[in-house]
């Protein structure tokens, strides 16, 4: 499996809300409140063999109060 995290970007006032449908596809994790530019930041496992834009897509597509999402994908590195 591959880490990624998920930075989600919301419509105004409808942070809860997408986070309980985040929470209802049972796929992060761990799902975050953040400051800044984004809302909520998920950490998200990526099945082996899965595209991960594909993946992150078939989270947050059906989701009407997703404005925008910034996906950072990790690497081993120590």
């Amino acid at each position: 499996m591959r880490c990624i995290f998920t930075q989600v970007r919301c419509r105004p006032g409808q942070t809860y809300e997408v986070a309980n449908k985040i929470y209802e596809k049972e796929v992060v994790s761990e799902l975050y409140s953040t400051s800044g530019d984004y809302d909520l930041i998920a950490k998200i496992y990526v099945p082996d063999g899965q595209d991960i834009g594909r993946y992150v897509n078939d989270i947050f597509v059906d989701i009407p109060d997703v404005e925008r999402t910034l996906t950072t994908i990790t690497f081993h590195a120590f």
